[in-house]
């Protein structure tokens, strides 16, 4: 039986916001936004298992639907991230991809690009964000180009095994290579605003806690 990814772990206890903070004060890149959750409730968190989809020929070998490949690869420790921005309008995932996600217990979708039957996402309590929405099937209209390889979602490359967490600030990607100095970083900023918390609720005016200190925390 594979063993929880510990990083996942950490990852699911942090929002969206303290991640940025981190990923700023490591001048690195990842977040996006302008991909709001369509469905389920709250944030999620995994290793990203990529789908790019395009228009054209599909690779040779036996027809599969698009998605398919990912969702049979996936497990509750993932998310699966789809990138289709071929400009045409077409569903990048859909009612039935939800429902075998669901089943096989993986931790949700970000498409960049448009998305159907998302009444059925919500239905299943499933969680999907992306950037669009249509009821056009992607039949005839774009392919899968391939799975855990290399794509763009937004300005940011997002490779498989990646790291993706989501909440309705943001999409962020963290490449596996930084995992731990963002982790900790992250886990670092939540422990002073935390202190912070505290001496707002015991008093202290919020102009003396969010005074030079905050405003220079993230140079520390």
């Amino acid at each position: 039986m594979t063993q929880p990814d510990s990083y996942v772990q950490r990852l699911r206890r942090l929002d969206c916001c303290a991640v940025s903070d981190a990923l700023d004060k490591l001048q690195l890149p990842g977040v996006v936004t302008g991909l709001p959750q369509r469905s389920g409730a709250g944030r999620i968190a995994g290793r990203a298992i990529t789908v790019k989809l395009g228009t054209g020929a599909p690779p040779a070998g036996p027809v599969r639907h698009l998605g398919c490949t990912a969702i049979e690869a996936a497990g509750p420790d993932h998310i699966i991230v789809v990138e289709q921005r071929s400009g045409v309008e077409a569903g990048s995932w859909g009612g039935l991809l939800s429902l075998g996600a669901k089943v096989r217990g993986v931790a949700g979708v970000v498409a960049d690009g448009p998305v159907r039957d998302i009444d059925e996402a919500i239905a299943f309590d499933f969680p999907v964000f992306s950037r669009g929405l249509t009821s056009f099937t992607a039949r005839g209209r774009v392919v899968e180009k391939g799975t855990n390889v290399p794509v763009e979602i937004a300005d940011v490359t997002v490779a498989g095994g990646d790291y993706v967490l989501a909440d309705r600030s943001a999409v962020i990607f963290i490449a596996a290579s930084d995992i731990e100095r963002v982790l900790d970083t992250a886990e670092a900023i939540v422990l002073k605003e935390s202190a912070m918390s505290k001496a707002i609720l015991a008093g202290t005016p919020i102009g003396q806690v969010m005074g030079g200190n905050y405003e220079h925390m993230l140079k520390d």
